[in-house]
């Protein structure tokens, strides 16, 4: 199509016969005129098709959608393939390249699929420049019939029939945009959690831990016990059960993510206004210096871990929720709407004739943010 350029005189009617006999591009022209569009210039980028610069132009665009289908083909790889279970520091923390790398080639496919629509337009499509005037007239046969010949003339101009290269790409790209979400979010609804949103690691065992009574001991990330010398008054510590579990990849230590505990000590003076049937959870159950909460925030699952010990508030870094922990840890400002659960604690003397920190039974309500199906 050569340039055209039009004026603002008013067209002559057609009837539906005479659009019948023309060509798309002849019916095109006379629908923008009929509807009032005034074509100030309109040309092909490549007047001539199948020159050198036009094959440049369609292979660095297909070459886009390539990319961009690729790192949706690697999102869903990525997603079945990479590890993300959680597990104890000390560990190889491999983990933690789970979400980045999602992220990353979500990313990627986004940018160059938008990329290459925004090239496809600038560089294979004609350039047009065109004025409509408004108005509210009903639609007529003639009208139909001339949409139609522009529906035509716009896929023509989009060069999809000629160009296979870019049809293919298209396509692939158009496959891994819409695949990549249905793999999210069925991926991860394949396996039912059970129970697993309900326990966590420090459930009592008494085939695991027999000399205790099946109570999980607290322990830091190397392992080492924690016992009622182990903080000064107003410290915290971040504590775990004392399993060793090794996981789906062999590695041997803590594995499930809803177990990152804080053990806090009370500054002398400071008493906890317990929650109902929680009045004997911390340590000495009679007056409790020592407390523990789950470290998981439950408004969005961050660590909830920055404590200033004068004003006994708790801090979570990500979306500024605070807990008073001389209320069993309540929110008081913030997203979150649900207290830090809260860990019984016992102290038993061990091994080597020292008191130790124990569970004396697991979490009493689930860990972390809501659930569908919480009670």
């Amino acid at each position: 199509m050569t340039e055209i350029k039009s004026g603002h005189n008013a067209p002559k009617p057609l009837t539906a016969d005479e659009i019948r006999e023309m060509t798309p591009e002849q019916a095109t022209i006379a629908a923008a005129a009929a509807d009032g569009i005034h074509i100030v210039h309109r040309r092909n980028r490549f007047p001539i098709p199948g020159t050198k610069a036009e094959k440049r132009s369609e292979r660095a665009v297909a070459l886009t959608f390539l990319i961009s289908g690729l790192a949706g083909i690697g999102f869903i790889v990525a997603f079945v393939a990479l590890p993300w279970h959680w597990h104890l520091p000390g560990t190889p923390q491999n983990f933690k390249y789970f979400t980045p790398v999602l992220g990353g080639l979500l990313a990627v496919m986004l940018i160059f699929m938008g990329v290459g629509m925004v090239l496809w337009a600038k560089w294979l499509m004609p350039e047009e420049e065109v004025v409509q005037d408004r108005h509210d007239d009903p639609t007529t046969e003639e009208d139909v019939l001339l949409t139609e010949a522009t529906l035509l003339t716009g896929l023509e101009d989009t060069g999809l029939p000629r160009r296979s290269m870019l049809l293919k790409s298209l396509g692939l790209a158009g496959g891994a945009l819409a695949a990549v979400p249905l793999v999210a979010l069925v991926g991860a609804m394949i396996k039912k959690p059970g129970d697993a949103l309900f326990h966590t690691l420090f459930r009592p065992d008494k085939k695991m831990f027999p000399q205790s009574g099946g109570h999980v001991p607290l322990v830091t990330a190397d392992f080492q016990q924690v016992g009622p010398d182990t903080l000064e008054p107003g410290g915290l510590l971040t504590v775990f059960p004392g399993v060793h579990k090794k996981d789906s990849e062999g590695y041997d230590g803590v594995t499930s993510a809803s177990s990152p505990t804080l053990l806090i000590r009370l500054l002398p003076g400071q008493k906890v206004h317990a929650r109902p049937g929680q009045a004997h959870y911390g340590w000495p159950a009679d007056s409790p210096e020592y407390v523990a909460f789950s470290k998981i925030c439950t408004h969005a699952g961050c660590p909830a871990s920055l404590y200033e010990h004068q004003s006994s508030k708790l801090l979570c870094p990500c979306h500024q929720s605070q807990f008073e922990v001389l209320e069993d840890a309540k929110p008081v400002f913030g997203p979150a709407s649900r207290s830090l659960p809260k860990l019984p604690l016992m102290v038993q003397k061990g091994a080597d004739g020292l008191l130790h920190f124990y569970a004396a039974m697991d979490y009493q309500e689930p860990i972390g943010p809501g659930f569908w199906e919480r009670p």
